[in-house]
């Protein structure tokens, strides 16, 4: 690898390391809240889970009549449908 090369993976991995330290506190956060939601009684964890799975497929724009087929045919394949 020529130096110049070299210096650049330098400097990401820097500037990775300094992104991940800042976020650390809001990962804190999200298992904070997480941890306060189970503990009052108002979710548990595999309803957490679901609904953050269900934000995730919203906000990636996933077309659910296409994910609902896929669904299916899995569920057929492994025998629980």
């Amino acid at each position: 690898m020529s130096e110049s090369k070299d210096k650049h993976i330098e400097n990401y991995i820097k500037s990775l390391a300094a992104v991940e330290n800042e976020m650390e506190p809001l990962k804190e956060h999200k298992r904070e809240l997480k941890a306060s939601y189970v503990d009052n009684g108002w979710l548990t964890k595999e309803e957490i889970s679901m609904a953050v799975k269900a934000f995730r497929l919203i906000k990636g724009e996933v077309d659910m009549d296409q994910l609902r087929d896929f669904y299916n045919q899995v569920s057929k394949t492994i025998g629980r449908g």
